[in-house]
């Protein structure tokens, strides 16, 4: 079909970006280019610094024309994104889609909406209730949330992770890429292989 191939360019366009962006799309599973796993960074001087935020993706049969579905995975404390389903408003995921924006500008628009919230239209209105009336307490909430949830996992509990990220990296793969590629696939090192040179 005509979108497959325009989706691998699409994930192609993330993958060789993702170390300046801080954005990641790969496919679920190596044959199957309608499932995918997003990824973004909190930006610094946000309460999502240092967070990284999984983001399911469903590619609907008439993309490029209709958007994609995002979700976020990781629970995050934000006004447009639900606290509990992780559900997102955001206008380019709906009606201000166009064939000509990506999967990568779609991640971006996410990222940027992380810094610049729109608590006059809320996905969470407890969240953008409490972003309104007490910044101080939504910024300490949305810190300890990205720390929780969000926070890179340190060597201790989850080094046998961070070597698998290693063994991927050595392959020539960047560590955002290979992370996304391992938690898409359950920590499967040949299937995370597997899915990154599926591009």
């Amino acid at each position: 079909m005509s979108n497959e191939s325009r989706i691998r360019k699409e994930l192609h366009e993330c993958a060789s970006s993702s170390d300046t962006s801080g954005v990641t799309a790969l496919p679920n599973s190596p044959g199957n280019l309608t499932i995918l796993t997003g990824s973004i960074t909190g930006s610094s001087d946000t309460p999502y610094e240092n967070g990284h935020f999984v983001i399911d993706i469903t590619i609907p049969p008439g993309y490029p024309f209709e958007p994609p579905k995002m979700k976020f995975k990781t629970k995050i404390w934000h006004p447009n994104i639900s606290s509990q389903t992780g559900a997102i408003c955001l206008d380019i995921l709906k009606d201000a889609w166009s064939p000509a924006l990506t999967i990568k500008t779609a991640l971006i628009s996410l990222q940027a909406l992380l810094c610049n919230p729109e608590p006059t239209d809320p996905q969470d209105a407890q969240v953008a209730e409490m972003y309104i009336k007490d910044r101080q307490k939504f910024n300490q909430t949305a810190a300890f949330w990205t720390s929780t949830y969000a926070a890179e996992k340190k060597d201790g509990g989850d080094s046998e992770q961070d070597a698998a990220v290693g063994r991927i990296c050595e392959m020539g793969f960047d560590k955002a890429s290979a992370r996304a590629a391992l938690e898409s696939s359950g920590w499967d090192e040949s299937a995370a292989v597997n899915s990154l040179l599926g591009m």
